[in-house]
């Protein structure tokens, strides 16, 4: 782990002399309008000639990219991902709560329900009678196109396993890595966060939420079991990341039915997610002391490549998730354990790091090899790290249990700049926790000042900056990088108010 000073001052992008706290704010202000951009785009057109589509988003639908391309040079996103929407009106909550959007902006919560109950009742054997989208195909993309037998067989619930969308509300007519099921289960925690007591009164259509909650919970308890892809879309198994999010998404949803008198449902929940949670202590690989994004001596895991295990899928699991304390939590010491891996693999992997200044944090990427695009860093890797030591650094001023153990006792040593020895203790004692909280928060500075390093002075943040030469590459405007700033900006504010709330007054 590298050391962690207090980060840069200066930034003379734009001209000018910037401290790093003035231009997060001004990113993050950037940020809110530019993924505004990618909601309800109604305005766009997109001609996916290939295939012979035309497609005119819907009010409600979320864009993964606004920008009209066709993997020449840059990927093909004009769709609307379950995984990336969600992700996205999640940041979108957080615009809300800190009045940088006022609470008309809620209108886009229910554009964006009412569109995913539509999504829901999406019946492919419909869609195959009445599209005969196979003779507007041209012949070089027939290869690329599903055949009628698979768009058939998507009906009932068997339509959330889709990972995206055409933002007109029709069924992705191209082959993809399906079945997908962390989608829903991040929908759900979205929505829970909507439906907090007192969060936002009579402004959502609590009707139509309850309706797709439901939806998407009794989805995630139907087919947690089951095998699909990764967050990636490029292996098929079991995933640390899927079965964590939807663990929490179970865990709240228990919750959350209770209050609403559901308790056979509430029941059901709580016992699938503590069964879910049993599976994710298989993730824990003890000779390294972290977890592995896919389970070593798992049926499906055989031909998995041990360079993948290390993923930082696990990382924004975590964040994601957002459980306040224990297992799979930013004060698990395996969490901490697990980043601190993964710092070392990309500081290692990208020149971009190996040049940097001896004290530093890293620009990081998926894992080891990737060769997606550029293979390089990516914002909402680097941001999610940010946000995973804000979180922390959060937790600490709350007042979480921060066990010491052999995993995390010589990285919290680091962090303090104590000798691991002087860390006798079960739990950071309190004299600790100032320091611990300062340190934290460096850190997370320190990754803000990477993707500052790497963001041009127009603020717009693509999928991935590259290791070499940290020039952007991939989709341009990702809805998910903008997401990941607003949330990871959001927690370091979150951390700094729980601290002001904690200190004493005279």
């Amino acid at each position: 782990m590298t050391t962690t000073p207090s980060p840069a001052n200066e930034n003379t992008a734009g001209g000018g002399v910037e401290a790093l706290a003035e231009w997060m704010a001004r990113q993050y202000r950037f940020s809110s309008t530019a993924m505004l951009r990618a909601i309800s785009a109604t305005e766009l057109v997109k001609e996916r000639r290939g295939f012979g589509q035309t497609i005119r988003p819907l009010p409600g639908s979320v864009l993964a990219s606004p920008e009209i391309a066709s993997y020449d040079p840059d990927p093909d996103y004009f769709f609307h991902w379950l995984r990336d929407s969600a992700l996205v009106m999640d940041a979108l909550r957080v615009l809300v709560v800190d009045l940088t959007l006022k609470p008309e902006a809620l209108a886009h919560v229910d554009d964006f329900v009412k569109f995913s109950l539509s999504l829901c009742r999406l019946d492919g054997g419909d869609f195959v009678k009445r599209a005969d989208f196979g003779a507007r195909i041209d012949p070089a993309s027939r290869a690329l196109a599903r055949s009628e037998s698979e768009l058939s067989q998507i009906v009932g619930d068997r339509v959330l396993g889709e990972p995206r969308f055409n933002p007109d509300g029709t069924l992705d007519i191209i082959k993809w890595g399906r079945p997908q099921h962390d989608g829903p289960a991040l929908r759900a925690l979205t929505l829970l966060r909507y439906c907090q007591p007192g969060a936002f009164g009579d402004h959502l259509d609590r009707a139509s939420m309850t309706e797709l909650l439901e939806r998407d919970l009794d989805f995630t308890l139907e087919h947690w079991r089951e095998a699909c892809f990764d967050l990636w879309e490029e292996t098929f198994g079991h995933h640390y990341h899927t079965r964590l999010v939807q663990c929490a998404a179970l865990t709240d949803g228990s919750a959350w039915m209770a209050t609403c008198g559901d308790t056979a449902r509430a029941h059901s929940y709580h016992l699938a997610a503590q069964e879910i949670g049993r599976c994710l202590d298989a993730h824990f690989d003890r000779d390294r002391g972290i977890y592995l994004s896919r389970a070593k001596g798992a049926p499906d895991a055989a031909d998995f490549p041990d360079v993948k295990r290390l993923d930082i899928a696990v990382i924004l699991a975590v964040i994601q998730a957002a459980r306040p304390e224990g297992p799979h939590s930013v004060v698990d010491p395996q969490t901490l354990a697990t980043l601190t891996r993964l710092e070392t693999l990309f500081d290692e992997e990208y020149k971009i790091n190996r040049e940097s200044a001896a004290e530093h944090a890293p620009a990081m990427g998926r894992y080891a090899g990737d060769v997606y695009f550029s293979g390089g860093a990516y914002y909402f890797s680097t941001l999610g790290a940010a946000q995973f030591y804000f979180s922390f650094a959060e937790a600490v001023s709350r007042g979480a249990a921060v066990e010491v153990s052999t995993q995390n006792r010589v990285l919290l040593a680091h962090l303090l700049t104590e000798p691991p020895d002087s860390l006798g203790a079960a739990l950071i004692e309190p004299r600790s926790r100032e320091r611990l909280f300062n340190a934290l928060l460096r850190r997370g500075d320190m990754y803000m000042a990477v993707v500052r390093a790497h963001t041009p002075s127009s603020g717009e943040l693509s999928e991935q900056f590259d290791g070499s030469d940290g020039g952007q590459t991939s989709a341009k405007n990702l809805a998910w990088s903008y997401a990941a700033f607003i949330t990871a900006y959001a927690s370091r504010r979150a951390a700094l108010d729980r601290r002001g709330r904690n200190r004493p007054t005279h």
